[in-house]
């Protein structure tokens, strides 16, 4: 028999009401995560904010580490619901009325875009307060405490190098979608900043269920579906945090850097920017952002990776190697130098006064201008070059792998990848008519070359590897963290390692030879270190001279190339030689044989010959 219209749809309205029923108790009775979603304005998540992780020297010593300290934090959406009683406020949290109606009428104005994201009331509470207002808390709604780990430092090694954690500000937010809310902290420079996804860790909660009278009443569910915090994983890096501190001090009252390299592995001990922020200020480094913007010598600026300078004479060792591969220079090979090198009409680029001719080893315990002019003019003159812009295009592609004019590919964040001049920028300035004589400042590191102080302690390190390098980093592998691959590669230059044999021997004597020798960098040797180093004297339009100096030691089996770079500093051997020296014997040897020279270095005062920076 036929089931009637009406009859199917009374079944059909049947089976609709059941499914309907069914679904109703699986979402009220049965499946929690709705009633959590429909109960959500009656419950309060207070968020638990997660340590950071700790970062080690390579030793095992602790450079950053935490501290607990109090914030009070709001949620302003609430504020709108409440009268409060301000005085009382105010009197709990130990500030003045009108902090309080301040904040108020700034959350009252922005309003519709803070919601009901909490926000940062009052950060770094004295205990004494926290502990107080913790009591009483209850009075003021959407007001609570929450103990936050914030940075320590145990030792003074490397503001710059180490960076500063701040809360995050809208646009920091905007750059991160999805990662920060109002109330969290990151890095921002340094280490911080360039680790900042291994240390931050991960946030989490406490739930609690809220009265009708906005009282906080008990655990949501006995806190079963609380979060738990997770801590950031710390990082070990490669800093020797003596070596970092020691360098500090003897490059106060200096402006400039320091950096120390490791050359069979790339790892840096140290890199010092003068003058720094000192660890003191990091911890809070808003309230001293003033007055550290304020200096004109620019201490946030870290000079070791991003500021441009002109090598000097240490580049005189790139223009040898070049000329050893090229064929144009024997190690033999001997050039005339008096007072420099004479060429055009009536043209000359000065030198200083010692015997002549010289050959290259003699070359470079001297530092010879003249020298190493005649070295770049038979390199660029070359005649197996049809035409100057090939000589030079292949003279920079050498310079190039040497890691100038590209940035290194470092770990630390900022680093500037300086300037290698090329072919078509003299083509454009001396409209295609020039020679090797024309940019004859280049063969003495001058001219439009620029580089950091990280470039020239990587070719202080290539050398000591004798033509390859890795490239330098910060943050050593271990304890479950990788680092990239490519700071396990070796990077080799264009020159054959045996060319570099016949350079190391000059940069032998500078330092070995002894004071009356004619080297350059005598006061730089120490007893049984067999250190290797080159001077370098670099023009500065800004004042004086600044003095440079890249080594390595031991002679055979290097553990450690340092380059010093001081601003207005005079000759190389003047202040950068003993600093680097005493940096070398620091890290070799433990202790100082040469008091004297580390005090005069601490104590010496170059801050006023340096131009304030605009």
């Amino acid at each position: 028999m036929a089931i009637r219209r009406d009859t199917k749809l009374l079944i059909g309205l049947g089976a609709f009401l059941l499914l309907l029923l069914g679904k109703l108790f699986w979402i009220q009775i049965v499946d929690d995560r709705y009633k959590a979603s429909a109960d959500n304005q009656a419950m309060v998540y207070n968020t638990i904010y997660p340590s950071r992780g700790i970062i080690y020297d390579r030793n095992g010593l602790i450079l950053v580490g935490n501290r607990v300290t109090y914030d009070i934090i709001v949620t302003p959406r609430e504020l709108a619901k409440i009268q409060f009683d301000t005085l009382a406020l105010a009197e709990a949290l130990n500030v003045t009325p009108e902090f309080i109606r301040d904040r108020f009428a700034y959350y009252k104005k922005y309003r519709s875009r803070i919601g009901w994201q909490e926000q940062v009331f009052m950060k770094h509470v004295d205990p004494s307060v926290y502990m107080r207002f913790a009591e009483i808390q209850y009075r003021f709604p959407g007001f609570r405490g929450v103990a936050r780990s914030t940075r320590e430092y145990p030792i003074n090694a490397g503001g710059n190098l180490l960076g500063y954690c701040s809360e995050v500000n809208d646009d920091f937010i905007a750059r991160h979608p999805g990662e920060y809310v109002p109330g969290d902290y990151a890095g921002r420079t340094g280490i911080e900043a360039a680790m900042e996804q291994e240390l931050r860790g991960k946030k989490g909660y406490n739930i609690y269920l809220r009265g009708s009278n906005n009282q906080i009443k008990a655990r949501y569910k006995d806190g079963e579906m609380d979060v738990e915090a997770v801590p950031g994983n710390s990082v070990t890096t490669c800093i020797d945090a003596e070596l970092q501190n020691y360098g500090q001090r003897l490059m106060n009252n200096k402006v400039g850097a320091l950096v120390a390299i490791e050359p069979g592995t790339g790892e840096i001990l140290a890199l010092v920017s003068s003058p720094c922020i000192d660890v003191n200020c990091l911890d809070d480094f808003g309230s001293h952002y003033s007055e550290i913007m304020a200096n004109k010598y620019r201490p946030m600026f870290n000079r070791a990776v991003a500021a441009s300078y002109p090598p000097g004479s240490v580049f005189k060792l790139v223009n040898g190697l070049i000329g050893l591969q090229e064929g144009v220079l024997r190690p033999e090979t001997m050039y005339p130098c008096h007072q420099g090198y004479h060429y055009g009409k009536n043209k000359k680029l000065g030198c200083h006064s010692h015997p002549s001719p010289l050959n290259m080893e003699q070359s470079i315990m001297m530092s010879c201008n003249g020298y190493y002019c005649y070295v770049l003019k038979s390199i660029l003159d070359n005649r197996k070059y049809k035409k100057i812009n090939e000589a030079f295009d292949k003279w920079r592609e050498y310079v190039t792998s040497f890691g100038f004019g590209q940035k290194l590919g470092s770990d630390f964040p900022s680093e500037l990848a300086g300037n290698i001049p090329t072919s078509k920028h003299y083509d454009k300035v001396y409209r295609k008519s020039w020679n090797s004589t024309t940019v004859i400042s280049l063969s003495i590191g001058q001219g439009e070359i620029g580089c950091t102080p990280l470039h020239i302690a990587n070719l202080a390190a290539t050398i000591a590897n004798r033509g390859y390098y890795y490239i330098p980093h910060i943050v050593k592998a271990g304890n479950g963290l990788e680092i990239d691959p490519k700071y396990y590669e070796r990077h080799y230059t264009m020159v054959d390692t045996t060319n570099f044999k016949k350079i190391i021997g000059g940069m032998y004597k500078a330092v070995n030879a002894g004071p009356g020798s004619g080297a350059t960098a005598w006061r730089a040797a120490v007893p049984g270190l067999d250190i290797c180093g080159k001077t370098g004297t670099a023009q500065n339009p800004r004042g004086d001279d600044n003095s440079v100096f890249i080594c390595f030691a031991p002679k055979d089996n290097p553990k450690i190339a340092v380059a010093v770079y001081v601003e207005n500093g005079g000759f190389g051997a003047t202040w950068a030689v003993p600093i680097a020296s005493l940096m070398v014997e620091k890290y070799l040897n433990g202790d100082i044989s040469r008091p004297d020279m580390e005090k005069e270095i601490m104590n010496g005062n170059l801050m006023h010959k340096v131009r304030p920076y605009k």
